[in-house]
């Protein structure tokens, strides 16, 4: 008889196939249910963003363990999962539960759970019944699906808007903080939950910093200013990176904004299936060497986003992975020249089925970045 077709995700329902991708990993993974701990795990396989919440997966129903804050909330998913409202602690609970459903060996998140947690579920369950786990659900988390991508596009989308509408208010003597409460504030205002991330907001030479914190700066006439920003929509984050400068670009910034340039428009034509992702970060590093600032670029091309901003894969010198169709990927060269000031450009980036496409749009052209 002819194997039937898993089941494919559809808006109203994308997390019962993403639980039966996960049984089929737990073979290999020598285990018969997976306890995730992780709160982003928890909303990617139950579609509940609740806090101090937890999802026991066996070969049965998904069963859902929280508390009577969330008891109304967990009514909108009790179709397909099992609610379990604890009275007590999180993990006396959850070691009652494995004992009265017995589902066998208990896989644990352990780049999540806490030493003190494992050892109160091993006194209580027995170690043998447990094993160590890693990267089972975000294994399944670097490929996303369709309803996924529809959630990331809104969320860019809105990110974008709110930008535009924040550089229309945009003049010299305003401070960092203040343009950052303002693009905050925009996104919120169109429907994001909150930032992706703290947005940095980075004028003159604090823009040599990678990870700039926005403070008192105010920015100035002629001098750059580097916006990273992102909206969280429905629990998932979209990441861009746009420099400008408050009217003419100096020279030195000018010179390094189109190396920057050069560099992330050829790393993003090099993104396709099955391509490394080592190899697609050397293509942007080796065109800032060779244009004499590779000491000036320090960090990694880029990496996934999706529940969290920073997800696998890693682009780096570090790891490599093979592309695969259904990745999302930040692709963010920059150059950081301390004094001075820097440059970074980032689009969010698909791996399609036969390449790539950005699905951030905002202009990047040298000539559209002076305010």
């Amino acid at each position: 008889m002819a194997r039937k077709k898993p089941a494919k995700p559809t808006d109203s329902d994308p997390y019962t196939p993403r639980v039966r991708r996960l049984r089929r990993l737990f073979s290999d993974a020598k285990v018969d249910a997976l306890l995730v701990t992780n709160p982003r795990d928890v909303h990617y396989l139950t579609g509940f963003r609740g806090d101090d919440s937890y999802v026991l997966v066996g070969r049965r129903k998904p069963v859902v363990i929280s508390d009577f804050r969330f008891q109304e909330e967990l009514e909108a998913i009790a179709g397909r999962v099992r609610v379990v409202i604890r009275k007590g602690a999180m993990v006396p609970t959850v070691a009652a539960l494995v004992k009265a459903s017995n589902p066998g060996t208990i896989g644990l998140q352990a780049e999540y759970l806490t030493i003190a947690g494992r050892k109160v579920l091993a006194k209580a369950l027995g170690a043998r019944n447990l094993r160590d786990t890693i990267g089972l659900v975000s294994r399944l988390r670097i490929v996303k699906d369709d309803a996924e991508l529809k959630i990331i596009r809104r969320a860019i989308h809105i990110q974008q808007d709110a930008l535009s509408a924040t550089l229309a208010t945009i003049k010299p003597g305003q401070t960092e903080e203040a343009v950052c409460a303002r693009l905050e504030y925009e996104m919120k205002c169109r429907g994001a939950s909150e930032p992706s991330f703290p947005s940095i907001v980075a004028a003159q030479a604090n823009g040599s910093l990678p990870h700039a914190v926005p403070g008192k700066t105010k920015l100035r006439a002629g001098r750059p200013l580097l916006i990273d920003w992102g909206a969280r929509v429905d629990g998932y984050c979209s990441d861009l990176t746009r420099t400008f400068s408050l009217g003419s670009m100096s020279r030195k910034i000018a010179e390094i904004y189109d190396i920057v340039l050069e560099a992330q428009l050829a790393a993003i034509a090099a993104v396709r299936p099955g391509a490394g992702t080592r190899a697609v970060d050397a293509v942007a590093r080796d065109i800032i060497t060779n244009a004499g600032y590779g000491d000036c670029y320090g960090h990694g091309l880029g990496h996934g986003v999706g529940l969290d901003v920073h997800e696998e894969p890693g682009l780096n010198t570090r790891t490599d992975t093979e592309l695969r169709p259904g990745m999302l990927i930040t692709v963010e060269p920059g150059i950081y020249l301390p004094g001075v000031g820097g440059v970074r450009i980032e689009d969010d980036v698909l791996v399609t089925q036969r390449g790539h496409k950005v699905l951030s749009n905002f202009p990047k052209d040298r000539a559209s970045m002076v305010l």
